[in-house]
């Protein structure tokens, strides 16, 4: 039986306090919702994938993805689950390779959300409404700027779906302006 997104809230919420990992959950869910719908797949099964990426990351930032398949498998939450969860991670914290275009998808803007975040604190609206790709592109070229977003995955998911850099930073700005309130920007 699939899994709602109240009980991988509920889930993600027993593991996880922080608001600033709270917020990027919500802008990865709102991203990966929007990607589906873009490429006519199932907005809630990637949007509920999106939320729990980091279910573990919070009590178990050293162990990050080695302890997220048994919460997930004990929350009832299936395979494809915790092997999309697994591939964000592919080369940083674990061995799996995204494969499926949903991790694929995942694993190319988890760290882009968190450049466009920390792009969008800068400005003076401190908004997500009123940015623009080459408003991102410019941060993104600065290495010095959100220093621990890792650009090399983006660029290596951005080639993976055969998508340009711009166009992967234009659909997530999109997808989160769609959940910019839960963002609070």
């Amino acid at each position: 039986m699939a899994k709602t997104r109240d009980e991988a809230l509920t889930l993600l919420k027993q593991y996880n306090q922080s608001e600033a990992l709270l917020r990027h959950a919500y802008a990865v869910e709102g991203v990966m919702r929007y990607f589906a719908e873009k490429f006519d797949e199932d907005a809630d099964f990637w949007g509920i994938v999106g939320l729990l990426h980091d279910v573990d990351y919070e009590r178990w930032p050293e162990e990050h993805l080695k302890v997220a398949p048994r919460l997930l498998a004990e929350a009832g939450f299936g395979e494809d689950v915790i092997h999309a969860v697994l591939a964000h991670g592919w080369g940083l914290c674990a061995d799996v390779k995204p494969e499926k275009k949903m991790e694929i998808v995942l694993y190319t803007i988890d760290e882009l959300t968190g450049l466009i975040t920390a792009a969008a604190y800068m400005r003076p609206s401190r908004s997500v409404m009123d940015m623009e790709v080459s408003s991102v592109k410019k941060k993104f070229k600065d290495k010095g700027f959100a220093a621990g977003v890792n650009r090399e995955v983006i660029l290596d998911g951005c080639e993976m779906l055969g998508m340009t850099l711009e166009d992967v930073i234009q659909t997530s700005i999109e997808g989160m302006r769609n959940v910019h309130e839960a963002l609070g920007l």
